[in-house]
């Protein structure tokens, strides 16, 4: 049977117990974590420490919970203490033996995917959740049980395989002037008979106990999750220009599927390289990667946007620049609702050029990776920040940062940002403060500014898959990409990999969605209607239940592949629920096992929606 799947979830609430006469489902006895006389960790040092979780799941009962103030909880919170204080610590936290597993871990610095085992040594680093199966003998059956890194003070936590089966727990600030040897909560445990609903309530549980963020069901996604989009990335890449989605939008319109969003990419910012004048505005930066060492010199358009002329001479509004642009955009094309625009969380790919007299003050950092992150795969974005450094905008002062841009982007007529390049911060922080403080900061201001310019949920996050993010990121958030980029051909030129890259888009999305979106609402991002597998993307977009967008060239569509996705006005058909991977593939791998079949389902009015792989 499907658990609750209805706007707020498992329908659980979160209630405070009396700590001091509570106890956990699950127990550290003998250097065994177990659960109903099952041990499921083993070996556990005697510098562990496992405390009652004070937070009791239940359904809306309060009064009961009143009632009994001592109460068996089903999740534990889990520490260490080491013997010297350090800024980057890894503990093992017991054996992990026969186990089936399914989890998410960081396969790329922003991005996340599944992965199973059943043994410790089975783990990849920088792991971000962890599932236990449950097994299933009579009388006596061991549930769910989830294993969830949390943020603890100035530390942030994933999970790591360690010697001899261990699974080790990595606790580190990013600052080696913050240090700390003591922890009683980097990881939260919680069991459940129920692996979606387990997930849910372990995530309240730490809603509670962070305070940091704000779940899905608490808040709504923005306008565009309704509407079929078109993004400009893969039409122009850099070389966007306003001719070019006026014609892009008249050919969707024309074909009969009128986008009600419009995402205009990278490629409409004022940047430079640092040794070129500031006139240029990157006017020779036209290559795909070759933008990414370029700062921000500017929070208004580039020339190609600000040189726009509206045809338009004699009614109201601007003449010229970018709020010509689409206010023309949105009256010649009625359907347009919505006009987005990309940038990085720090400005640019490379932050904001220093000593630019209309920006808040900048310095150049040399990022450093952390010992997880360098074992992730080899990435150009990765490449080109590390060679480059990033412009960064002290943290007391990114309020000014996003409050220039959105204040400047809300006056020409832009609806909201895709805010890309998220998980950048914990490779600079060094000098302020750790990776959890100045998250902090930047998300905050980000947070203030996204209420004040773009109703509070007017973004789309991306390159964000990191629990930093999650913890600290999604007070406003509440749409986010969930699985890498949607890669129309293979970067190393292998045709068929261009195939085999469109099942791993797949398999990150459904599984990603497990875990991120009980914080944001899965985006499963574009793709093209005539790409060679566009039906079965289509067919994923259909249940995924975020929002449709493509990427296609000007001119280049599949209008009868379009027009079962898109309605007449621009708006799409959307499942109640976001879609999951079904429970027998959880612990199994479809993309690699070649036995497995993907099969992705989830709700709508009618009845449970089905795809199969």
């Amino acid at each position: 049977m499907a658990p609750s799947l209805s706007k707020g979830g498992s329908n659980a609430t979160v209630n405070v117990v009396d700590s001091l006469n509570n106890s956990s489902l699950i127990s550290l006895n003998e250097s065994n974590f177990t659960i109903n006389d099952h041990v499921f960790l083993s070996d556990v040092p005697p510098n562990i420490v496992a405390t009652p979780s004070p937070y009791l799941v239940a359904g809306n009962n309060k009064a009961a919970v009143a009632a009994a103030p001592s109460a068996t909880t089903p999740g534990c919170f889990v520490g260490f203490d080491a013997e010297e204080p350090s800024s980057h610590l890894v503990v093992p936290v017991g054996k992990l033996k026969n186990i089936k597993f399914m989890s998410i871990f960081r396969f790329k610095v922003w991005w996340t995917t599944h992965w199973v085992g059943s043994n410790g040594s089975d783990l990849e680093r920088e792991t971000q959740i962890l599932i236990l199966d449950k097994s299933d003998e009579p009388g006596n059956s061991r549930p769910y049980i989830l294993l969830l890194p949390l943020i603890e003070g100035a530390f942030r936590a994933s999970l790591q395989p360690g010697a001899d089966d261990y699974i080790d727990v990595c606790v580190e600030s990013g600052s080696t002037k913050i240090t700390g040897s003591s922890f009683r909560a980097s990881i939260y445990m919680h069991v459940g008979s129920d692996p979606f609903t387990l997930v849910k309530d372990a995530v309240k549980v730490a809603r509670t106990h962070l305070g940091t963020f704000k779940l899905l069901e608490e808040k709504t996604p923005p306008g565009i999750v309704d509407k079929f989009g078109w993004c400009t990335w893969d039409a122009f890449y850099l070389t966007v220009q306003p001719g070019g989605v006026m014609e892009g939008v008249k050919g969707l319109v024309d074909g009969g599927c009128p986008p009600g969003l419009v995402l205009i990419d990278d490629g409409w910012q004022s940047i430079c390289h640092d040794d070129d004048p500031l006139t240029t505005e990157g006017m020779n930066r036209t290559s795909a990667g070759e933008q990414m060492p370029c700062r921000l010199i500017k929070f208004e358009e580039n020339y190609k946007f600000r040189d726009y002329k509206s045809p338009n001479k004699s009614g109201p509004g601007p003449k010229t620049g970018m709020g010509a642009f689409v206010r023309d955009l949105k009256e010649s094309f009625g359907s347009v609702d919505y006009v987005y625009v990309w940038h990085a969380l720090c400005g640019y790919w490379g932050g904001l050029r220093p000593g630019v007299p209309s920006l808040p003050p900048a310095e150049v950092i040399a990022p450093k990776l952390t010992p997880g992150l360098e074992t992730t795969m080899e990435d150009l974005a990765v490449d080109k920040i590390l060679n480059n450094g990033v412009g960064l905008v002290p943290p007391e002062m990114a309020h000014e940062m996003y409050e220039g841009l959105h204040s400047h982007l809300e006056s020409v007529g832009i609806d909201g940002v895709k805010v890309d390049v998220i998980h950048l911060l914990e490779m600079v922080c060094e000098d302020y403060g750790g990776r959890v403080e100045l998250a902090k900061a930047y998300y905050k201001a980000l947070t203030s500014s996204v209420n004040n310019h773009f109703k509070g949920n007017g973004v789309i996050a991306s390159m964000e898959h990191c629990n930093d993010f999650m913890f600290l990121g999604t007070e406003a958030i509440s749409l986010g990409r969930v699985g890498d980029d949607f890669w129309c051909t293979d970067p190393s030129g292998d045709p068929n990999g261009t195939f085999w890259l469109q099942g791993c888009h797949m398999v990150h999305c459904a599984y990603n969605s497990i875990w991120m979106g009980n914080f944001i609402h899965p985006d499963w991002d574009m793709f093209q209607s005539t790409h060679p597998c566009a039906e079965f993307h289509a067919a994923s977009r259909a249940i995924s239940g975020g929002p449709i967008y493509v990427s296609d060239s000007v001119g280049k569509h599949n209008f009868d592949l379009l027009r079962s996705l898109v309605l007449p006005d621009g708006s799409i058909l959307r499942c109640n629920y976001y879609a999951l991977p079904t429970s027998d593939c959880l612990f199994e791998d479809p993309l690699h096992n070649g036995k497995t079949m993907l099969k992705i389902w989830n709700l709508n009015k009618v009845r449970v929606a089905k795809i199969i792989k």
